[in-house]
């Protein structure tokens, strides 16, 4: 074990010894999300560096405070990318953050979330034990698929500090079309395509100054883009243009998000085939129909929390009006089944309850 590594050790086994809680934290850029954290700092940033990288292989493997930038500059000099466009919040957040948090971007819907390329993982547990799980290659078959666990954990289950992950090379080719639509057009418009064979990546529907729009981004090879152009129609935006509202769309800066100022931020994930949902407010809509980003009055969101499980969805509130406000839960409460493989998964591999576990789950502390 290395002296960072074994410093973390140590200060995870003293933890446990003082029952003492701990919060995972790299740069910061996702305290927001979940409940308000609690406990000391735990510092991830050390652990930084580029462990190896197989360009022809498809792999890299990463330690957790590597900041996320450097390694997409890293891949984008390969002509390569995490195809699911982790979220940043802000510079300097980490390989182990994005990991943690399980965000994807607005291409999710097509190519798949965070934990579909993580390979493997290695983990500090509550004991202060380093373990291994998954590797670096693309057919990890036995055993349990520990690693992608903790896509999404949020540190209730360990300190993440290297992590493998599966990387694509960047589409040749990349379109943008627009369409003036209302929310109902879009969603059959999105249900209709999905069924064809079209390079559909991302999209997203919001109804802004007067009027719906849909944009509608197209990758992949060149003729099959330029086909599907041909058979769309739409207006097509300029590529450079195109690609900073994409970037905004990641995270979360289009204007849409700037005007849920003194409004919650909830999200509500429900099937791409739900029709427009019986809410006053006018969303803006993701991944093909499955993600819709609502803002209301702070303490208003039992409403969206219904309207999402009658569609057999669930809604979180993503921010709260300023940013830190604390709110009885903020994710869904687990059915009894789930709640019991969560409640064995952090006894085993946290035994003394040394990470923020309330993180994820309010009523564990």
């Amino acid at each position: 074990m290395d002296p960072a590594l074994r410093q973390i050790s140590e200060r995870i086994r003293a933890a446990a010894a003082e029952r003492t809680v701990l919060r995972i934290r790299g740069a910061g850029t996702k305290d927001f999300y979940g409940e308000p954290p609690q406990g000391e700092a735990l510092a991830t940033t050390q652990l930084a560096g580029i462990a190896s990288y197989e360009p022809s292989e498809l792999v890299v493997t990463v330690r957790a405070g590597t900041p996320l930038a450097e390694l997409e500059a890293l891949l984008a000099a390969q002509g390569q990318c995490l195809p699911f466009e982790p979220p940043r919040f802000g510079e300097g957040g980490t390989v182990g953050g994005m990991v943690a948090a399980g965000l994807s971007g607005p291409a999710r819907a097509s190519v798949g979330a965070v934990r579909d390329y993580v390979l493997g993982a290695q983990l500090l547990n509550g004991r202060g034990e380093l373990l291994d799980f998954g590797g670096q290659v693309m057919k990890n078959v036995a055993g349990y698929d520990v690693s992608r666990v903790l896509a999404g954990s949020l540190g209730a289950l360990g300190v993440i500090t290297e992590v493998s992950l599966k990387v694509l090379p960047v589409a040749p080719a990349e379109a943008t079309l627009v369409f003036d639509c209302h929310q109902a057009d879009a969603l059959r418009l999105l249900n209709g395509w999905g069924g064809q064979p079209l390079p559909l990546n991302a999209s997203r529907w919001s109804h802004e100054q007067g009027r719906g729009r849909l944009w509608l981004r197209l990758r992949g090879a060149a003729a099959a883009v330029a086909a599907a152009c041909e058979r769309l129609g739409g207006e097509r935006q300029d590529d450079a243009q195109a690609r900073a509202d994409w970037a905004a769309a990641r995270d979360l800066r289009l204007p849409w998000f700037d005007a849920a100022q003194g409004r919650e931020l909830w999200r509500l994930s429900v099937p791409q085939t739900a029709p427009v949902l019986a809410l006053e407010e006018p969303p803006l809509i993701e991944w093909h129909g499955a993600q819709r980003w609502y803002r209301v009055t702070p303490g208003d969101g039992d409403r969206l929390r219904d309207a999402a499980r009658s569609t057999g969805g669930h809604a979180s509130l993503f921010m709260t009006a300023d940013g830190v406000g604390t709110v009885t839960r903020r994710f869904d409460a687990l059915s009894a089944p789930l709640k019991r493989i969560h409640e064995a998964l952090m006894r085993e591999f946290d035994p003394h309850a040394v990470f923020d576990r309330a993180r994820l789950f309010p009523d564990q502390t």
